[in-house]
């Protein structure tokens, strides 16, 4: 009412045309024409006559008073019948079922009064069926706060056991089993476990962010664990972790918590165990009976809900059970080796220097490189050790590893005498096994250099002066005394007789007289 008396104040005491006056009092100019219009109707003038201002406003607006008063009320439309088949229904949209009520009720409330009501008509419910989750849709999973001691009889030791709780969205259905730890394998384990128990894999999985489970929490993209994310790739699902510090995210779970602490945890604090396998089968007992349960403010049980929304939803699991697997960093040595608990296991030599992960199982190891997988291997127990594929080596240490002894033999024989002989002493007079091995391919190179011919010659010379090695060889080579014909070797002189000369008699007796003195 306030803009009305501003638009005819300026009307008829400023003369301002209805353009201005749209400009000064922030609305359209229709707007200020309709005013007008309707106030020369009702016949108001200005100033206006005494009177409040919802008097003069049903003036101007007697026409819409009528039509409102003489309308007849709209049907309602059954909330509680739509909220059911949005629940049982996960493709099931507002539109498709204000399209069914209009088809029923032409006379209807339109689409965006439909959905107003219907979300006033939600905001009244009990608050466990105040957020909407369709069937099979997701999977709230988080640890209960309290635990359960378990003791070891050889050691007397209390341990305490971790519960996990996973709950169903539309049906409450819930899951519970205990581990010793709260780590990466006991998480992924009680997930594989839980799905086995629903029978079949949600649409997404809604985690709380715990470490075992998400790296680096974020509000918009959180980084998975990579094993949870390679159990989320096996089953299909996706995992979409709740936000951090907004436990509504996640409330069927907090209920679900409770439920399990108050029915399960409860019944068993007068229990004593002493083994994990123990806790797990009286908690397997309890929760049959907590699914059993009947509701208090709705009809039906967990199981009985789960059984109509849920289990006609869900995807099948897979043929097999996803086998957990640990992830870790590695470079790559320069023997193209990756060291993974003290075993080192081969990769194609083209990747030395690289960053790669290695995705390990309790059997096997395999190598990816950018998510290529580069290798394969069997796990292996040998401390020190390594595991290789002749195929990840390069084309020159393969040909190097070919030259066995028993090969050399075999090509000095074809090659000559000489360089049989030449090989054949190398390989029985060197110190190692391995150096000797050097020498002899030292020759092989020599072969390959010079020729089959000259390297004969060469060997023969080294026999005659007994110089069997590979610098002997390579430096007659070099030279080319392999081409000179052979001469004797010098004979030894017989020993110098002088007067000066001393012999060794004479240092002996040196030694007798530094003694005496």
């Amino acid at each position: 009412m306030r803009k009305i008396k501003e638009v005819l104040r300026l009307k008829h005491e400023h003369g301002l045309s209805d353009r201005q006056i749209a400009l000064s009092c922030g609305i359209a100019r229709s707007t200020v024409g309709e005013y007008l219009m309707r106030a020369r109707a009702a016949g108001i003038t200005w100033p206006l006559a005494a009177g409040d201002d919802a008097a003069i406003e049903a003036q101007l607006f007697a026409d819409r008073r009528g039509r409102a008063k003489a309308d007849q009320p709209r049907p309602l439309p059954d909330f509680a019948q739509v909220h059911s088949e949005l629940q049982s229904h996960k493709h099931l949209t507002m539109q498709l079922t204000w399209e069914e009520y209009k088809q029923t009720q032409p006379d209807g409330y339109q689409y965006s009064q439909f959905c107003d009501l219907y979300r006033r008509w939600a905001g009244k419910l009990d608050l466990v069926l105040r957020q909407s989750h369709r069937a099979g849709e997701k999977l709230f999973v988080d640890y209960a706060g309290q635990t359960v001691p378990v003791v070891d009889l050889r050691t007397g030791e209390v341990n305490k056991a971790s519960i996990f709780v996973a709950v169903m969205g539309a049906s409450s259905y819930t899951y519970a089993d205990a581990s010793l730890k709260a780590d990466l394998e006991s998480w992924i384990g009680s997930h594989v476990r839980a799905l086995d128990y629903i029978g079949g894999c949600p649409e997404v999985i809604v985690p709380d962010n715990l470490k075992a489970g998400v790296k680096s929490p974020s509000r918009y993209e959180p980084d998975l664990n990579p094993t949870y994310q390679e159990m989320a790739a096996h089953y299909g699902v996706a995992v979409i972790p709740a936000r951090v510090r907004k436990p509504r995210d996640k409330a069927k779970v907090e209920v679900g918590v409770q439920v399990v602490e108050r029915w399960i945890l409860a019944a068993l604090r007068k229990r004593i165990f002493t083994s994990i396998g123990e806790l797990n089968e009286a908690i397997k007992g309890l929760l049959e009976k907590l699914n059993a349960r009947q509701f208090r403010k709705r009809p039906g049980s967990r199981r009985e809900l789960f059984e109509q929304l849920d289990r006609p939803a869900l995807k099948p699991l897979p043929v097999e059970r996803f086998e957990i697997a640990r992830w870790k960093w590695r470079r790559v040595n320069r023997d193209y080796h990756v060291e993974l608990r003290n075993h080192f296991y081969s990769v194609p030599s083209n990747l030395v220097g690289r960053e790669v992960e290695l995705r390990y199982t309790a059997d096997t190891v395999e190598v990816l490189h950018k998510g290529v997988r580069v290798a394969s291997h069997t796990i292996s127990s040998q401390v020190g050790e390594a595991t290789t594929v002749e195929a990840h080596r390069p084309e020159s240490h393969r040909r190097y590893l070919e030259w066995t002894p028993s090969r050399l033999e075999s090509w000095s024989t074809h090659a000559g005498p000489s360089i049989a002989a030449v090989v054949e002493y190398i390989l029985h007079n060197a110190v190692h096994g391995e150096q000797g091995l050097r020498s002899c391919l030292g020759l092989v190179r020599l072969e390959s250099c010079y020729g089959e011919q000259r390297l004969e010659a060469a060997c023969a010379r080294a026999l005659r002066f007994d110089a069997c090695s590979y610098r002997s060889i390579e430096s007659i080579l070099k030279t080319g005394l392999d081409r000179t014909e052979p001469t004797e070797p010098i004979a030894t002189l017989d020993p110098i007789e002088h007067a000066n000369m001393r012999g060794p008699d004479y240092f002996d007796g040196a030694k007798e007289v530094s003694h005496v003195n």
